[in-house]
């Protein structure tokens, strides 16, 4: 008779869900001990992975008087930890019409005029749950570098949280969106294999490979898509494959 394998032994611990306790399992995300209580994420979760700021999450913990901040979908619950979910933050979002701007700091400045009350206190920084330096990217759009503004916000999940904190009451991940798009779409220069492959694709260059795709049955298909060669995930961003032809044998 097989012998049946002893289960580790889970410990619960209290948590307080906007003021109410609750038992859970420890070493549960907070997200997973709400659910496990009978919560139902209809808003404030998204990717679950730390990407998409939809969890922003404000806590404390015993005997502590400082608020800290986490994505529920990352930060582990602790015992006696005091939490809320902060999902939406009704921070002031601008109107503007992308193609009607030429991408200056100027016009973000009057977009969002509020960024001249930023005092440098560096709570946005504190409070950011990614490490962004929130301050930093402030001041740069500030002075206007627009391209040192977009960098430095590159890592923003756009959760919030630093606007909760401002002493200004600056929409900070809404001005550094701003700045991002206004860069990419109008001081970059456009990629020169990007405008190439619009071109084949303009020329029908693709159009032989398509309609063959089209007319072939699912199972060869998804053969064929099994044994292409895969992109090794330890390889660098220089990986090609072995060779430039398409899927089907075609030039691309």
């Amino acid at each position: 008779m097989a012998e049946t394998q002893e289960q580790p032994k889970v410990e619960m611990i209290p948590i307080y869900i906007m003021g109410k306790k609750y038992i859970v399992p420890e070493e549960l995300t907070i997200m997973k001990a709400m659910e496990h209580v009978g919560y139902q994420f209809i808003r404030g979760c998204g990717c679950r992975m730390g990407v998409c700021g939809a969890c922003g999450t404000v806590f404390r913990k015993p005997g502590d008087y400082k608020i800290q901040v986490g994505l529920a979908c990352q930060t582990v619950a602790e015992a006696d930890m005091y939490l809320t979910q902060l999902p939406f933050f009704p921070a002031n979002r601008a109107t503007w019409e992308l193609e009607e701007l030429e991408g200056t700091a100027e016009e973000v400045h009057a977009a969002y005029p509020e960024i001249f009350r930023c005092v440098g206190c560096n709570a946005c920084t504190k409070v950011c749950p990614s490490e962004v330096q929130t301050m930093d990217y402030i001041a740069l759009i500030k002075r206007g570098d627009m391209e040192g503004a977009a960098e430095h916000s590159f890592e923003c999940i756009q959760c919030g949280l630093c606007t909760s904190r401002c002493m200004g009451e600056l929409p900070q991940y809404h001005i550094a969106q701003m700045v991002r798009r206004l860069y990419g779409s109008k001081l970059v220069p456009p990629a020169k294999h990007n405008q190439d492959q619009c071109t084949f694709v303009e020329n029908g260059d693709y159009k032989a490979m398509m309609d063959e795709l089209e007319n072939m049955d699912k199972d060869t298909w998804v053969e064929l898509y099994k044994e292409r060669q895969w992109e090794p995930g330890s390889e660098g961003e220089d990986w090609r494959p072995d060779s430039d032809k398409g899927l089907l044998g075609y030039d691309g």
